[in-house]
Protein backbone atom coordinates (compact mmCIF):
# COMPACT_ATOMS: atom_id res chain seq x y z
CA UNK A 1 0.00 0.00 0.00
CA UNK A 2 1.27 3.04 -0.78
CA UNK A 3 1.03 6.18 1.60
CA UNK A 4 1.36 8.94 -0.10
CA UNK A 5 -0.50 11.75 1.11
CA UNK A 6 -1.72 12.84 -2.23
CA UNK A 7 -0.39 15.33 -5.26
CA UNK A 8 2.07 18.14 -3.89
CA UNK A 9 2.43 20.76 -5.28
CA UNK A 10 6.43 21.38 -6.16
CA UNK A 11 5.73 17.87 -8.50
CA UNK A 12 2.16 19.06 -9.35
CA UNK A 13 2.12 19.36 -13.31
CA UNK A 14 5.79 19.23 -13.82
CA UNK A 15 6.96 16.58 -16.76
CA UNK A 16 9.04 13.49 -15.48
CA UNK A 17 11.02 11.56 -17.17
CA UNK A 18 11.42 8.24 -15.52
CA UNK A 19 13.77 5.19 -16.93
CA UNK A 20 13.51 1.50 -16.27
CA UNK A 21 14.20 -1.95 -16.95
CA UNK A 22 17.49 -3.58 -18.18
CA UNK A 23 18.86 -2.80 -21.79
CA UNK A 24 19.42 -6.02 -24.14
CA UNK A 25 22.07 -6.00 -26.54
CA UNK A 26 21.87 -8.53 -29.39
CA UNK A 27 24.77 -11.19 -29.38
CA UNK A 28 21.87 -12.66 -32.61
CA UNK A 29 18.76 -12.65 -33.78
CA UNK A 30 17.88 -14.83 -30.67
CA UNK A 31 20.64 -14.12 -28.00
CA UNK A 32 21.52 -10.83 -25.89
CA UNK A 33 23.83 -9.15 -23.03
CA UNK A 34 21.43 -8.08 -20.30
CA UNK A 35 20.93 -7.73 -16.63
CA UNK A 36 18.59 -9.19 -13.86
CA UNK A 37 17.00 -5.71 -13.65
CA UNK A 38 12.63 -6.36 -13.88
CA UNK A 39 11.87 -2.37 -14.25
CA UNK A 40 9.67 -2.76 -10.91
CA UNK A 41 11.25 -0.06 -9.33
CA UNK A 42 11.00 1.94 -12.21
CA UNK A 43 7.74 1.28 -12.42
CA UNK A 44 6.84 2.24 -9.12
CA UNK A 45 8.29 5.75 -9.27
CA UNK A 46 6.79 6.39 -12.45
CA UNK A 47 3.23 5.84 -10.44
CA UNK A 48 4.24 7.72 -7.18
CA UNK A 49 5.78 10.89 -9.53
CA UNK A 50 1.88 10.57 -11.44
CA UNK A 51 0.05 10.22 -7.53
CA UNK A 52 2.10 13.78 -6.87
CA UNK A 53 0.25 15.01 -9.95
CA UNK A 54 2.75 14.74 -12.19
CA UNK A 55 3.06 13.52 -16.42
CA UNK A 56 5.20 10.66 -16.75
CA UNK A 57 6.86 9.28 -19.51
CA UNK A 58 8.60 6.03 -19.09
CA UNK A 59 11.20 4.77 -20.74
CA UNK A 60 11.27 0.99 -20.36
CA UNK A 61 13.08 -1.75 -21.28
CA UNK A 62 11.06 -4.48 -19.47
CA UNK A 63 7.11 -5.14 -19.51
CA UNK A 64 5.03 -2.06 -19.42
CA UNK A 65 3.02 -1.02 -16.71
CA UNK A 66 -1.02 -0.84 -17.47
CA UNK A 67 -2.03 2.46 -19.10
CA UNK A 68 -3.47 5.02 -16.46
CA UNK A 69 -3.78 8.77 -16.82
CA UNK A 70 -0.44 10.66 -17.16
CA UNK A 71 1.79 8.24 -18.13
CA UNK A 72 3.16 7.75 -21.80
CA UNK A 73 5.04 4.57 -22.26
CA UNK A 74 8.02 4.96 -24.92
CA UNK A 75 9.50 0.88 -25.13
CA UNK A 76 13.00 0.91 -25.92
CA UNK A 77 15.57 -2.77 -26.10
CA UNK A 78 18.87 -1.09 -26.61
CA UNK A 79 21.44 1.54 -24.62
CA UNK A 80 21.44 3.51 -27.59
CA UNK A 81 17.35 3.33 -28.16
CA UNK A 82 17.46 4.43 -24.61
CA UNK A 83 19.79 7.36 -24.92
CA UNK A 84 17.72 8.62 -28.02
CA UNK A 85 14.21 8.26 -26.79
CA UNK A 86 15.11 9.75 -23.32
CA UNK A 87 16.98 12.60 -24.85
CA UNK A 88 13.52 13.15 -26.88
CA UNK A 89 11.89 13.18 -23.97
CA UNK A 90 14.06 15.56 -21.85
CA UNK A 91 12.76 18.83 -23.81
CA UNK A 92 9.84 19.64 -21.35
CA UNK A 93 11.00 17.61 -18.63
CA UNK A 94 12.54 19.10 -15.45
CA UNK A 95 12.85 15.70 -13.39
CA UNK A 96 14.63 12.79 -14.94
CA UNK A 97 14.99 9.29 -12.55
CA UNK A 98 16.99 6.65 -13.95
CA UNK A 99 16.14 3.72 -12.78
CA UNK A 100 17.08 1.97 -15.46
CA UNK A 101 20.21 -0.74 -15.44
CA UNK A 102 21.57 -0.30 -18.51
CA UNK A 103 23.96 -2.97 -20.07
CA UNK A 104 27.79 -1.91 -20.27
CA UNK A 105 29.19 -3.51 -22.70
CA UNK A 106 27.40 -4.68 -25.69
CA UNK A 107 29.11 -7.08 -28.87
CA UNK A 108 30.77 -5.22 -31.39
CA UNK A 109 29.31 -7.09 -34.04
CA UNK A 110 26.07 -8.75 -34.16
CA UNK A 111 25.92 -12.37 -35.66
CA UNK A 112 22.83 -12.04 -38.80
CA UNK A 113 22.15 -15.24 -38.09
CA UNK A 114 21.54 -17.44 -35.24
CA UNK A 115 24.98 -18.67 -33.67
CA UNK A 116 24.95 -22.00 -33.63
CA UNK A 117 26.93 -24.89 -31.36
CA UNK A 118 29.46 -26.55 -32.65
CA UNK A 119 32.60 -25.08 -31.27
CA UNK A 120 33.83 -25.91 -27.51
CA UNK A 121 34.53 -22.05 -26.88
CA UNK A 122 33.06 -18.62 -28.04
CA UNK A 123 34.84 -15.26 -27.96
CA UNK A 124 32.81 -12.06 -28.16
CA UNK A 125 34.41 -9.10 -28.32
CA UNK A 126 32.96 -6.02 -26.54
CA UNK A 127 32.50 -2.75 -26.59
CA UNK A 128 30.80 0.36 -24.12
CA UNK A 129 27.50 1.22 -24.42
CA UNK A 130 26.97 4.58 -24.26
CA UNK A 131 27.21 6.34 -20.83
CA UNK A 132 23.75 8.19 -20.71
CA UNK A 133 23.92 10.00 -18.36
CA UNK A 134 27.12 11.48 -19.30
CA UNK A 135 26.13 12.06 -22.95
CA UNK A 136 22.84 13.91 -21.81
CA UNK A 137 25.56 16.05 -19.92
CA UNK A 138 27.97 16.61 -22.84
CA UNK A 139 25.03 17.22 -25.08
CA UNK A 140 23.64 19.76 -22.58
CA UNK A 141 20.21 17.95 -23.12
CA UNK A 142 19.69 18.36 -19.35
CA UNK A 143 20.07 21.56 -18.79
CA UNK A 144 17.65 22.45 -16.21
CA UNK A 145 16.62 19.00 -15.30
CA UNK A 146 17.39 17.71 -11.85
CA UNK A 147 18.48 14.46 -12.31
CA UNK A 148 18.44 11.33 -10.24
CA UNK A 149 20.66 8.43 -10.96
CA UNK A 150 21.04 4.57 -9.46
CA UNK A 151 23.58 3.07 -8.19
CA UNK A 152 23.12 -1.04 -7.74
CA UNK A 153 26.30 -1.84 -5.79
CA UNK A 154 27.57 -5.17 -4.14
CA UNK A 155 30.29 -3.34 -2.10
CA UNK A 156 31.75 -0.55 -1.02
CA UNK A 157 27.90 0.98 -1.65
CA UNK A 158 28.27 4.50 0.07
CA UNK A 159 31.55 5.21 -1.59
CA UNK A 160 31.19 4.04 -5.09
CA UNK A 161 27.99 5.66 -5.05
CA UNK A 162 29.31 9.09 -4.14
CA UNK A 163 31.76 8.37 -7.16
CA UNK A 164 28.92 8.26 -9.59
CA UNK A 165 27.04 11.45 -7.69
CA UNK A 166 30.33 13.04 -8.57
CA UNK A 167 31.71 11.67 -11.77
CA UNK A 168 27.97 11.96 -13.44
CA UNK A 169 26.89 15.31 -11.97
CA UNK A 170 23.72 14.22 -10.63
CA UNK A 171 21.52 15.93 -8.13
CA UNK A 172 20.82 12.78 -6.11
CA UNK A 173 21.72 9.18 -6.46
CA UNK A 174 19.64 6.59 -5.29
CA UNK A 175 21.58 3.50 -4.00
CA UNK A 176 20.95 0.01 -2.78
CA UNK A 177 22.87 -3.41 -2.42
CA UNK A 178 22.23 -5.94 -4.41
CA UNK A 179 24.22 -8.52 -2.68
CA UNK A 180 21.65 -8.90 0.25
CA UNK A 181 18.70 -11.31 -0.20
CA UNK A 182 14.70 -10.27 -1.22
CA UNK A 183 15.99 -6.39 -2.54
CA UNK A 184 16.67 -4.97 -5.38
CA UNK A 185 16.83 -6.35 -8.95
CA UNK A 186 13.46 -8.96 -9.23
CA UNK A 187 12.34 -8.70 -6.04
CA UNK A 188 9.32 -6.66 -4.52
CA UNK A 189 10.93 -5.01 -2.19
CA UNK A 190 13.81 -2.27 -1.78
CA UNK A 191 15.93 -0.43 0.41
CA UNK A 192 18.14 2.13 -0.59
CA UNK A 193 20.20 5.35 0.56
CA UNK A 194 19.47 8.74 -1.03
CA UNK A 195 22.69 10.74 -1.15
CA UNK A 196 22.96 14.52 -2.17
CA UNK A 197 25.39 17.13 -3.91
CA UNK A 198 25.35 18.20 -0.18
CA UNK A 199 26.57 15.14 1.40
CA UNK A 200 23.17 14.17 3.02
CA UNK A 201 21.89 10.91 3.39
CA UNK A 202 18.63 9.81 3.53
CA UNK A 203 18.31 5.91 4.09
CA UNK A 204 14.76 4.16 3.06
CA UNK A 205 14.07 1.22 5.12
CA UNK A 206 13.07 -2.09 3.64
CA UNK A 207 9.53 -1.85 2.42
CA UNK A 208 7.38 -2.46 -0.82
CA UNK A 209 9.16 -0.83 -3.75
CA UNK A 210 5.74 1.38 -4.46
CA UNK A 211 6.47 2.96 -0.46
CA UNK A 212 9.95 3.39 -1.68
CA UNK A 213 9.23 4.98 -4.45
CA UNK A 214 6.33 7.42 -2.66
CA UNK A 215 9.62 8.35 -0.12
CA UNK A 216 12.31 9.15 -3.29
CA UNK A 217 9.70 11.33 -4.94
CA UNK A 218 9.20 12.83 -1.62
CA UNK A 219 12.97 13.73 -1.48
CA UNK A 220 12.80 14.85 -4.65
CA UNK A 221 10.40 17.27 -4.14
CA UNK A 222 11.79 18.95 -1.08
CA UNK A 223 15.16 19.58 -3.36
CA UNK A 224 12.98 21.04 -5.95
CA UNK A 225 11.60 23.55 -3.27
Amino acid sequence: MSLSAGPDPTINGLHVVVTAGGTREPIDPVRFIGNRSSGKMGNELAAAAIRQGATVTLVTAAAAPSQQPGLRVVAVETAAEMHAAVRAALADARVLIMAAAVADWRPREVAQNKLKKGADTLTLELVPTVDILRALRAEDAAAGVFVVGFAAETEHVIDNARAKLDAKHLDLVVVNDVSQEGIGMGADDNEVTVIGRDGTLETIARAPKSVVADAIVRIIASRLR
